[in-house]
């Protein structure tokens, strides 16, 4: 993961030393060893940087090192760049407008301080918040006796990142979900970091999830194992192992494929497709197998979990009138309505509508790094209502 962005990572860290060493350390007359000493704990981010992107595994198979690099990135490179970034915007303004101070130190200061406020909030209380949100959706077509008929939503546990005091997040989260009384549950993927093996010590506690017409879940990028570094017999064979684990959570994993859920005389039908990703995600998908033999007026419910797939899939050769879907997590960080995740995703968080059918993207409820500010983890309860 470290080694695709090597180089500018390299140079986030090192630039802004170059530059308070030039236009503050220097200026002060400090002396040589005392600017050398200022340089080490970048040359140790440095080394730490080129270590990570040694890893031949896209994410290491223990992921605390990722966790505190991401960790070190916020609390000390991202404050230093931010700081001369403003600095050297107060520098040009200073220049043009002949000012006496550049303003853009002390501005640099406050910026600094709010993006260590933030990592600290993040990685503290920030990932301790689950939001239950509520969406009511009407629908022509939905058979009457589905009206009010209640799906708890929630998709990317990751988790590998519940592990020690953090376990207890994930049974308060399990808790939530049962709170809402759901007729059924859908998990939309990402159940696991890297491997199956992170799904033992939780089992116990994701099998506790229970509705009346069931748990139904896709699998997600992550969920082939394809992150390690391994040879593909051992891959094939942890996604396997991933699979057998939900199933004997008592999990209904659909598989390209879909089942039927009937009230009365009424049904519906959940599909669930396997990931249809865009590089570098997986794409294993296939609608045709996964609506085969589904009659063109059924309501469809279903289950993709990337949300790309809605646009570019999903709308033009299905008629499902409601898809979920996570994979974003919404960036895990939200200011002000802005998200990373914009800059790659149409849809990434939240509902959207198109001709009366709708898409919901959730936030999530874990990650590989378990940091939240502004887009918190996520349950959803989603009731359907009839409009006849």
């Amino acid at each position: 993961m470290i080694a695709r962005i090597l180089v500018p990572l390299l140079l986030v860290i090192l630039l802004p030393d170059a530059y308070i060493d030039r236009h503050f350390l220097r200026r002060k007359h400090y002396p040589l060893w005392e600017r050398l000493l200022w340089l080490l704990p970048s040359l140790g981010m440095v080394a730490f940087t080129i270590l990570l992107s040694m890893e031949d595994s896209f994410v290491p198979e223990d992921v605390y090192w990722v966790r505190l690099y991401i960790a070190l990135l916020g609390l000390y490179v991202l404050p230093r760049l931010f700081f001369v970034g403003c600095s050297v915007v107060g520098l040009v303004v200073r220049k043009l407008f002949r000012l006496r101070y550049n303003w853009g130190n002390l501005l640099g200061l406050l910026v600094a301080g709010f993006c260590l406020y933030t990592f600290v909030y993040g990685y503290t209380i920030g990932f301790r918040r689950i939001e239950v949100k509520h969406v009511d959706l009407y629908f022509d077509d939905l058979p009457k006796r589905f009206d009010g008929f209640r799906i708890v939503h929630f998709t990317d546990a990751h988790v590998g990142t519940y592990d020690g005091r953090r376990r207890a997040l994930l049974q308060r989260a399990v808790d939530s979900i049962q709170a809402q009384h759901p007729d059924i549950i859908c998990f939309t993927g990402d159940l696991q970091n890297v491997q199956p093996s992170e799904i033992y010590p939780v089992a116990g506690i994701l099998s506790q999830l229970k509705a009346k017409h069931g748990v139904y879940s896709v699998l997600g990028n992550h969920d082939y194992s394809l992150y390690i570094d391994d040879d593909p017999a051992i891959c094939v064979a942890n996604e396997r192992e991933t699979i057998a684990r939900e199933r004997q959570m008592g999990w209904r994993l659909l598989l390209n494929e879909h089942a039927a859920i009937r009230i009365g005389a009424d049904s519906i039908v959940v599909a669930g497709m396997e990931n249809d990703g865009q590089p570098p995600f997986p794409e294993k998908s296939d609608i045709g197998k996964t609506l085969h033999g589904v009659p063109s007026g059924a309501f469809t419910l279903m289950l993709q979990h990337d949300p790309s797939s809605w646009q570019r899939t999903i709308l033009p050769r299905s008629h499902a009138q409601l898809t979920l879907s996570g994979h974003t997590h919404g960036g895990q960080f939200g200011l002000f309505g802005w998200r990373p995740t914009r800059w790659r995703y149409k849809q990434d968080l939240g509902l959207y509508e198109q001709q009366g059918r709708y898409l919901y993207v959730s936030g999530g409820l874990g990650g590989v790094v378990p940091y939240r500010y502004g887009v918190y983890s996520e349950v959803t309860l989603i009731t359907l209502h009839s409009k006849q």
